[in-house]
This record gives C-alpha cells, structure tokens and sequence, in this order.
C-alpha cells in the first residue's frame, strides 16, 4: 500500500482528490497441503518432472476466498505469465497447454 499512497500523494499535491479502493487480502500458501501434494504428484507423473513450487507477492483470489473459507484447501496455479496486468502482459504459450492437461487430469480423477 506504501506504493499507493506515494503515487495518491503525487496527485494530491496537484489538487485531486484520491481514493484507495479495491484492495486484495493477503494470503499465506500452506507448505502441507493436500492438494498441493496431489498437484505435485499429478505433474510429476504427466512431465516425469518435479513442478516449481513457488510463493510470490501478488493479489490472487486465494486471498478473498480465505478470508470467506478460511478451512479451505487451496492452491494458485497456472501458465508463466509476464507482466501480468500491464501492457506488456505475455503468456508462455508452451505452459498454457500443459496446466489444462494438468488440470483436467485432476478433476477426472477425483470428481464424482
């Protein structure tokens, strides 16, 4: 938020008025997780190769459904994306294609 509030403060030297709306709740990834497990499992198998795991500073819906469900298990994953939100935003278009197969593997496995 420091970064809103200095780019809202460049404005209000001019004379506007600013609001700060709109804001993401933060979210901290469980390291435990079972579907994190199942995931990893399920790529490893797909691309006899283990997945990145990572965490990074970004808003995600992880944050908004948490503080709704807090006892939700749940995971962000996806393409390699640069950029994102900007107008340089890129999709590595190789990684699209392999998170749907990731995904679909999941959900026939393990739906009703």
């Amino acid at each position: 938020m420091d970064i809103a509030h200095t780019v809202g403060a460049s404005f209000q030297l001019m004379g506007c008025d600013v609001e700060h709306t709109g804001s993401y709740p933060g979210w901290d990834p469980n390291s435990n997780s079972e579907i994190l497990e199942l995931m990893k499992g399920k790529y490893k198998a797909l691309y006899n190769e283990d997945p990145k795991v990572m965490a990074c500073h970004a808003g995600l819906e992880c944050g908004i459904l948490g503080e709704i469900y807090p006892n939700w298990d749940m995971i962000s994953f996806g393409p390699t994306i640069r950029n994102p939100h900007s107008p340089d935003e890129k999709v590595k278009i190789d990684t699209v294609a392999k998170f749907w197969t990731l995904l679909k593997d999941v959900l026939k496995d393990h739906t009703n």
